[in-house]
C-alpha cells in the first residue's frame, strides 16, 4: 500500500511541475512608458500574456541603470526561479554574462548584445533596414538640405543606424548633410530636446533621433519643422512634425523564444531578424506625400527580396575613402563593429 501511494504522490508531483507556468522576467533601461525603446518590448511581454495565458507568468523591472544595479536584478530574478530572463538594453551585457554562468538552470536572452554563454543567447533587429528607409523620406523633404540627428552613445549600433539613415538620404539628394550631436543618454527628454534644439539653431528643418524619449520629435513642433522618430509610431506626441519611424514588433520573436523553452529546443543563438522576419518595420504618417511613400515601399520590397541592401556599394566615409565598390556589401560581421561614419554625415564618433 505504501508504495502505491509513493507512486502516485510521484505522479502528482510530476503533474504539478508539467503544469507550472513558466516565469519570464524583463529588464528594461527606460520607463515602461517612454513611447519608444521599453514601451515596445513591454508590448512584446504583453503579447505573451495573450498568446500563452495561464502558462507562463510574467514580471518586469523598469528604469534599470546599466552597471551594478542591473546585475543585482538580474541575480534576484534568477534566485526567485524565474525560468526565462530578458535585459532589453546593451550595456547589461556584462552582467548579464557574469550572472547567468552562476545561475544554469535559467536562461538569459540579451538584446543588442554580442557575448553568449551556454545559457545567455542574443538577439537584435536589422534596424539599418527601415533607417535607410526613413532616410528616403528625410532627403525628399527636406529645404534646407540640413538635418539633424540626435544620437545615444557612439556605438555600432547607433552609428550603423545614422550611417543608414545617411545612406537613404543620399539616395535621393545627394546634396544633403546630416548633422550628428551626441546625447550620451537613452532616455533623458530634457537633454534630448535640448541637443535638438542646437541642430535646429543650425538650420536643420528636420530632426531624426536615436533615443527612447519623443522629446527630439517635440523640439521640431515647437520650430515648426518636420521630424522622423523611432521605436514607435510617436505622432501623438507631434502631431504637426511626425513623418515617420522605423519601429521594433518584438511579440512574434518573444513568442519564439518562450516555445522553444517550453519544448526544450532553446539554444543561445544571436538572433538578428530584420523587415522580412517582422521583427523591424517602418512606419509613414499621412504628412509623407504620395509619391515619396510609394518610394519607400517599393525599396522595402526590395529589400526584403534581397535585391537591395542599404549599404550597396559604391559607398564612401567621411574622409573620402571607398569602403564598398559597386557591387559589394558589407558582412553582417563588418555592419556589427562600424566604427566610422559615412561621407555625408557631419560630425565626430565621441
Amino acid at each position: 500500500m505504501r508504495k502505491i501511494f509513493l507512486f502516485f504522490s510521484m505522479i502528482l508531483i510530476a503533474a504539478a511541475l508539467l503544469a507550472a507556468p513558466l516565469k519570464v522576467a524583463f529588464i528594461y533601461v527606460a520607463p515602461v512608458g517612454d513611447g519608444g525603446w521599453s514601451t515596445m518590448h513591454n508590448e512584446g511581454r504583453l503579447h505573451l500574456e495573450r498568446v500563452f495565458g495561464d502558462q507562463i507568468v510574467t514580471d518586469f523591472i523598469e528604469s534599470v541603470p546599466e552597471g551594478a544595479e542591473a546585475e543585482v536584478v538580474f541575480r534576484g530574478y534568477a534566485q526567485r526561479g524565474y525560468d526565462l530572463i530578458f535585459g532589453t538594453s546593451f550595456g547589461y551585457m556584462d552582467s548579464m554574462v557574469k550572472v547567468s554562468q552562476a545561475f544554469p538552470n535559467s536562461t538569459f536572452m540579451h538584446c543588442s548584445g554580442y557575448m553568449t554563454t551556454d545559457n545567455l543567447g542574443t538577439y537584435f533587429g536589422r534596424m539599418y533596414e527601415p533607417r535607410f528607409l526613413s532616410g528616403l523620406i528625410a532627403g525628399a523633404m527636406t529645404k534646407t538640405n540640413i538635418i539633424g540627428y540626435v544620437a545615444a552613445y557612439p556605438i555600432p549600433e547607433v552609428i550603423r543606424g545614422i550611417n543608414a539613415f545617411a545612406m537613404g538620404v543620399q539616395y535621393v539628394n545627394p546634396e544633403v548633410k546630416v548633422h550628428v550631436v551626441w546625447s550620451n543618454t537613452w532616455f533623458d527628454p530634457a537633454r534630448e530636446k535640448e541637443a535638438a534644439e542646437s541642430l535646429l539653431d543650425i538650420g536643420a528643418d528636420l530632426i531624426t533621433q536615436h533615443q527612447d524619449s519623443p522629446a527630439p520629435q517635440q523640439a521640431a513642433e515647437d520650430r515648426g519643422v518636420f521630424s522622423i522618430g523611432y521605436n514607435s509610431d510617436m505622432s501623438a506626441f507631434a502631431p504637426n512634425a511626425f513623418l515617420a519611424a522605423p519601429v521594433w514588433d518584438w511579440g512574434p520573436f518573444y513568442e519564439y523564444v518562450v516555445r522553444n523553452v517550453m519544448d526544450g529546443t532553446w539554444t543561445n543563438e544571436q538572433y538578428w531578424g530584420g523587415i522580412k522576419e517582422g521583427v523591424v518595420d517602418i512606419f509613414v504618417s499621412d504628412l509623407v506625400p504620395d509619391g515619396v511613400a510609394k518610394l519607400v515601399m517599393t525599396m522595402r520590397e526590395a529589400i526584403v527580396q534581397g535585391l537591395f541592401h542599404p549599404f550597396d556599394g559604391p559607398v564612401y566615409d567621411q574622409s573620402g575613402a571607398l569602403r564598398y565598390a559597386e557591387g559589394e556589401r558589407p558582412t553582417d560581421a563588418e555592419l556589427l563593429s562600424m566604427d566610422w561614419f559615412v561621407n555625408n554625415v557631419v560630425g565626430k564618433i565621441q
